[in-house]
């Protein structure tokens, strides 16, 4: 992927979602009006961390390039050139997957 031209404020983060399913463990092969809207996806940009009482800025619990699973409707779907992209607050990701 290029560069991404686009830095999140706060404790937000930008996620790629992965590709939605294209067929069912028996091998149909699902109409996209039949697709789930993915859950998962891979971070693409990070923001600093979110502005505590204290005027410092709290540590992110994850990184550029880390895979996530997230709510099915958090977060706002934008688009960045040409890609569908999530842009997710920090406490909308669910875990952090290993």
């Amino acid at each position: 992927m290029a560069k991404l031209n686009l830095r999140p404020l706060d404790d937000r983060v930008v996620v790629q979602p992965n590709e939605a399913e294209e067929t069912t463990a028996g091998g149909i092969v699902l109409p996209d009006s039949a697709k789930e809207k993915p859950q998962r996806g891979t971070i693409v940009a990070v923001g600093p961390g979110r502005l505590l009482d204290s005027g410092n800025r709290g540590e992110m619990t994850v990184a550029v390039g880390d895979t996530v699973i997230y709510g099915k409707y958090g977060g706002s779907d934008i688009e960045v050139d040409g890609q569908e992209m999530k842009i997710l607050r920090e406490s909308d990701i669910l875990a952090k997957v290993l």
